[in-house]
């Protein structure tokens, strides 16, 4: 037992500074392999790496690598494995749970440069691409052949899609065209020992264990990937969005447990509270009610046909429920403008409040209602706002706590809300993230979710990929002793959920 659990516990103290004498041998080795402008390890350089987009947990690295190759991958790992140090491989940094937060003796691997599309098969609808390639490039890339690629996360003119492959990332259209992890063929990665190895594909079904699952959603805890096969889609024909508004909130949510009751599944079903259609609408001019408690967006694409029937169906539905008002896109410039809103609910955010703490967590459709209700307590209760943006039609809430990081009390209270709300989620049956990860934000809420045996079995398959415990150490998996000092210390009494992270 204490063999499994090593791996979480030898680097979980992420502020463990190295001696100085030790940094400059890591740089010496790094600076063998890689070119003196890819070492960064003076702190102006480092400066842009000690956090991600969950910017209230910061750390500087020892030292961040720039590479060009998988050679110099391979190479990096090796030494980093010689010399016991640990590494945190990164995107484009949009996580918003801390999940490539530096640790400050080690070593941030950032496949920044790892930017190119090295293959697109119209024939077969298959991409090769590398990490550092942004999700919306895909698609780009794609579009002569009529082609794109599924899975749209709101940040992803930016995001990586070696990011959304360790964050198992999914966007507005998830709900018919599923997450990554239904999007990705193959993988090519670097173990810690240097060793490469390809996982999945292109083939229907590949030999052995369904090692693909693994390792999309592990957070950079098993391997570094460095080479991805997407499958892509044809673009339908063509796509309607219905804009529905409501008087109150619950009926909202009831509508879209309805209409997947229905059987109807639509491309993309998003729900928005008055909050963030007041901070949304000056923003974007997308047309949204803002007398309306709540709206919903519904898409349906395929034939002009399917998509005529499938609305009808849709607007039934949405009547029976209370819909107060509703309108559907008449070209497809509406369309994308009723989306452009929802796409940009979070920078939106800071036109109301000075900071917003973005949550993560599912539940089922049917107890949406229910979350909505218990929220708006928590507002009261943390004397907080909040903006509520759903990926309604699988369950995946990303509620934007508003609050001030100048103000430590302010912050105290957001992490409270924050933490309540996940625990919610597992006890009405869901789980404590939909496509954010864990990170270092929601470790103590994996206590809440999983059983002592549970985390261990977890620890097993860390331990398999990485005996050491230096890829991305103390995220994703909490130890079994954190659980037993968070179980002493429960949310719910009024204590911090993560007293011992750097913070700001």
């Amino acid at each position: 037992m204490n063999t499994v659990a090593d791996p979480s516990i030898r680097h979980a103290d992420f502020r463990a500074q190295p001696d100085p004498e030790r940094m400059r041998a890591v740089v010496e080795r790094l600076r063998c392999i890689l070119p003196a402008h890819s070492v960064l390890y003076r702190d102006e350089d480092k400066r842009p790496y000690e956090c991600d987009a969950l910017s209230a947990f910061r750390q500087m690295p020892m030292a961040v690598v720039l590479p060009d190759t998988e050679a110099q991958v391979v190479d990096i790992l090796k030494v980093c494995r010689e010399l016991d140090v640990p590494v945190v491989a990164r995107g484009a940094g949009t996580s918003l749970s801390g999940g490539s937060m530096p640790h400050a003796s080690g070593v941030v691997l950032s496949m920044a440069r790892f930017n190119r599309i090295l293959d697109l098969d119209p024939f077969a609808r298959t991409a090769v691409v590398q990490p550092g390639v942004r999700n919306l490039a895909i698609s780009e890339a794609a579009a002569p052949h009529a082609l794109y690629y599924a899975p749209d996360p709101s940040s992803q003119i930016a995001c990586s899609i070696g990011g959304n492959i360790a964050e198992n990332s999914g966007g507005v259209h998830c709900l018919k065209y599923g997450l990554t992890v239904h999007n990705v063929l193959a993988l090519r990665v670097v173990t810690i020992d240097g060793e490469v190895l390809e996982i999945g594909s292109a083939a229907l079904d590949s030999p052995g264990l369904d090692l693909l699952a693994v390792l999309i959603g592990s957070e950079g805890m098993l391997a570094v990937v460095t080479e991805i096969t997407v499958k892509l889609l044809p673009r339908p024909q063509l796509a309607r969005a219905v804009l529905a508004s409501f008087d109150d909130i619950v009926k909202a949510g009831d509508a879209v447990a309805a209409i997947i009751a229905e059987g109807i599944i639509p491309a993309g079903m998003e729900m928005m509270d008055r909050k963030t259609t007041a901070a949304v609408e000056p923003f974007v001019r997308a047309g949204y009610d803002l007398s309306a408690q709540a709206i919903l967006i519904v898409e349906s694409d395929g034939t002009p046909e399917e998509v005529e029937e499938e609305i009808s169906r849709i607007d039934a539905v949405l009547q029976r429920c209370g819909c107060t008002a509703q309108r559907v896109s008449q070209n497809e410039s509406e369309r994308l403008a009723f989306w452009s809103g929802r796409k940009n609910a979070f920078p939106a955010a800071g036109r109301i409040s000075p900071d917003y703490y973005c949550m993560d967590g599912t539940i089922p459709r049917k107890m949406l209602g229910r979350m909505l209700r218990a929220i708006a307590d928590m507002e009261r209760k943390y004397q907080l706002g909040c903006m509520n943006v759903f990926h309604a039609g699988d369950g995946n809430l990303h509620p934007l706590i508003l609050f001030d990081a100048n103000d430590p009390d302010s912050w105290r209270r957001a992490e409270l809300f924050g933490a309540e709300i996940l625990e919610l989620c597992v006890e009405y049956g869901g789980t404590v993230t939909g496509e954010h990860g864990i990170g270092v934000e929601k470790l103590s809420s994996m206590c809440v979710q999983f059983s002592p045996e549970e985390l261990k079995a977890f620890f097993a398959v860390k331990t398999a990929f990485d005996s050491q415990g230096l890829l991305n150490p103390g995220k994703g998996v909490p130890t079994l002793a954190r659980c037993a000092e968070y179980g002493k210390m429960h949310v719910h009494r009024g204590q911090l959920p993560f007293i011992d992270l750097p913070r700001f």
